[in-house]
């Protein structure tokens, strides 16, 4: 069961143990963002980037219990974005 501190404003303690990951996933079991049991997003402070675009840091706790964040802008493109959207009428 995910549990979702996404947008609470203040970072659940579980976070303060949470090791940057360089790829997008668990770095101790390669488990992706799906498989997160928990999740906050660090909205209260975001990063600009040099095209004048927001990142935020993106924690998760894995199915293995590690805790591990990385940028927003890291996370790899959804599978959603390539389905076919049926005709409007």
């Amino acid at each position: 069961m995910i549990v979702m501190d996404a947008f609470n404003p203040t970072p659940p303690e579980w976070t303060k143990k949470a090791i940057h990951a360089l790829q997008f996933c668990c770095p101790t079991c390669q488990g992706t963002a799906t498989k997160a049991r928990k999740v906050w997003i660090n909205r209260r402070a975001p990063v600009i980037t040099e095209n004048h675009r927001r990142k935020w840091q993106e924690f998760y706790q894995c199915e293995c219990h590690a805790v591990w964040w990385a940028w927003s802008s890291d996370r790899p493109p959804s599978d959603l974005a390539n389905r076919e959207r049926p005709p409007l009428f």
